[in-house]
């Protein structure tokens, strides 16, 4: 992400937290980049009790479309997307792999080891800076500077 690109995602996070803690949500991730030809503001939101409602989303996005009119940070066309992380959600702060510790995820590597690139297993959490999971061959930690991705598994 640029230095620019950066700035906004900052500013933008700065400006909506008020308005996060005011409805008990938290902020998962803010992105600002181009997709194709088009630029994406995205803002996802977490709530740990009851999930993120669409109300929640709405409210969010009607509180930024006034700050953004009124502070025009970004000077070229945009899409603003406010959503929740979903189901099947990248762990990405330290936090959250103490939150979904005990889940089933997917653990996808940069490159392959042992032929695998994506290992399933039951979240152990961070242990020593590595990805920790338990998984039909054993315990297997992966320090992070392999890991890709780690993504929570919806099982039906």
């Amino acid at each position: 992400m640029s230095s620019k690109n950066s700035s906004i995602v900052e500013q933008i996070s700065e400006w909506i937290q008020p308005k996060l803690d005011e409805l008990s949500l938290s902020l998962y991730d803010i992105s600002f980049k181009k997709e194709g030809s088009d630029k994406y503001l995205r803002i996802i939101l977490d709530k740990e009790a009851s999930g993120v409602s669409i109300s929640d989303c709405e409210g969010v996005s009607r509180f930024l479309d006034k700050i953004l009119e009124e502070k025009d940070p970004i000077d070229e066309a945009y899409i603003l997307e406010v959503s929740s992380p979903g189901v099947e959600r990248a762990l990405k702060k330290d936090s959250d792999f103490v939150r979904f510790a005990g889940e089933t995820v997917d653990v996808k590597l940069y490159k392959a080891i042992d032929n695998q690139k994506t290992i399933r297993g039951k979240l152990i959490g961070l242990v020593d800076n590595a990805v920790t999971i338990e998984c039909d061959e054993g315990t297997k930690s992966f320090n992070k500077d392999v890991v890709a991705q780690v993504k929570t598994v919806f099982e039906w």
